[in-house]
This record gives structure tokens, C-alpha cells and sequence, in this order.
């Protein structure tokens, strides 16, 4: 393998929601690369971590809990103090205004939007030691759609983009980049309870007429995440084939 395609060797990357979809696609994508992973999720994603090698560790952590953090913090330090963030997990019930609950506001936001605090908190210090560090947050094109009964996932997903913004700016003096990534439909598990026709109506509204799949997103988080980003922060990059247009 070149050097070249070696652009995050010596670097740990932390993945939430790597045990599918995205998440894992995301965590492969960086240890080709040359990144040591810690691969995350409810239940330690090991199928993702066999796939990778030794290059890989599986923990399990829910991400609305700040224990949770917390001890992977302490356990990642068995491959290195953690470099780039890549915050996938998310949690989506489709649930109209009407029967939106507390509860599920509350799980919500937790699950969206806390996790992106949380993870700040206990790895910004020692990236601000090393004067590198690079946090992505999965946020949505939805937030430029209308889509019914997504008000709250909506809200938690706009709000990524918000806090990547001012992360931006209060980190670029140490050498660390925010950025909120914004994938559309893509073909997981997730998204498996729709029709061909439902994804179908989605696609058609797309400049590339077709599904997206987790690699698709890849790419741009292998960017935002490497030295040819470093002048890239406080943004909302959108990869959805060109359905979310702005203007």
C-alpha cells in the first residue's frame, strides 16, 4: 500500500454507531486509511472491529450517558489518546406533532445532540495537548427537507450543525476543525422498513438517480478528517447526490 493512501497513519479515530450502516463504513474507511479505531455502539460492535484487524477496539457505549464517556475515554488509551471524533449514533422515530411525546423529545435530543457535548468534553484536552484534533458530527439533508412527522429529529439535526459552528470557534486556535456532515437517504438497515417506492421518490429528486450507500459518505469524512482539511471548519457539507439545494 502507497503512502499516499496512508493519510491518517498515527491518528485514533473514535466512531459511534459503527456497528452498521454508516458507522461501520465510516470505521473501515479510516483504518484502510491508516487509523487505529475504536469502533462504538450499544453493544461493542465486534463484527466491525474482526473486519478491521488489530488495528481496532470494540467498546460499547451509549452515548446519552456521560459514564459512558467517561469509561471509553479511559479504555481508549490502550491504543492512544483519541484524535478525530466521528459522532454517527442517532435515533429517528417518525412521530407527528401530535403524538410526540416528552419521552421521546427528551431521547431524542439526548441521543443526537448530547453525545456531540459529551464527546467534546472528554476528548478535546488532550488533542488541545497535541494542537490537532478534528470532531465530525453526522447530521442530516433532512434539515433542508419537508418531511412529516421528523420535527424533533429535525431539531436535534439542525442543532449538530449549530454546535459544530461554535466548537469551530472556540478550538481553531489549537489546531482542531468542527464540521457537521449532512448524508441524505442511504440504503442501512434503518432505512430497510421503506418501499423500493418510498426510496424511489426520494432518489428521483436527486441529481445522481440513485441510493446513497454508507461508502458514499466516506469520503467526505476521510477529508474533513485529514491534513488537506485544516482550513475547513465551522461547515455543513451535504452528501446526498444533489437532492438538498441550496438557493
Amino acid at each position: 500500500m502507497n503512502n499516499a493512501s496512508r493519510t491518517h497513519e498515527g491518528k485514533t479515530a473514535l466512531v459511534t454507531g459503527a456497528g452498521q450502516g454508516i458507522g461501520q463504513a465510516i470505521a473501515m474507511a479510516l483504518a484502510k486509511r491508516g487509523a487505529r479505531v475504536i469502533a462504538t455502539d450499544l453493544a461493542a460492535p465486534e463484527a466491525t472491529v474482526r473486519n478491521i484487524g488489530a488495528s481496532a477496539i470494540a467498546l460499547p457505549l451509549d452515548v446519552t450517558r456521560e459514564e459512558d464517556w467517561h469509561s471509553v475515554l479511559l479504555q481508549s488509551r490502550e491504543i492512544g489518546d483519541v484524535d478525530i471524533v466521528v459522532n454517527n449514533a442517532g435515533y429517528f422515530p417518525n412521530r407527528s406533532i401530535d403524538e410526540l411525546d416528552l419521552p421521546t423529545w427528551r431521547k431524542t435530543m439526548a441521543t443526537n445532540l448530547d453525545s456531540h457535548f459529551l464527546s467534546a468534553k472528554y476528548f478535546l484536552p488532550a488533542m488541545r495537548k497535541k494542537k490537532w484534533g478534528r470532531f465530525v458530527g453526522i447530521s442530516s439533508n433532512m434539515v433542508g427537507l419537508a418531511i412529516p412527522g421528523m420535527s424533533h429529529y429535525i431539531a436535534s439535526k439542525m442543532a449538530i450543525i449549530g454546535f459544530m459552528r461554535g466548537l469551530a470557534n472556540d478550538v481553531a486556535s489549537d489546531g482542531i476543525t468542527a464540521n457537521a456532515l449532512l448524508p441524505g437517504l442511504t440504503n442501512t438497515l434503518a432505512t430497510a422498513a421503506q418501499s423500493d417506492e418510498q426510496k424511489r421518490s426520494t432518489w428521483e429528486q436527486q441529481a445522481i438517480k440513485r441510493l446513497g450507500e454508507p461508502e458514499d459518505i466516506t469520503g467526505a469524512v476521510l477529508f474533513l478528517t485529514g491534513d488537506d482539511a485544516a482550513f475547513i471548519t465551522g461547515q455543513a457539507i451535504v452528501v446526498d447526490g444533489g437532492q438538498y439545494r441550496v438557493g
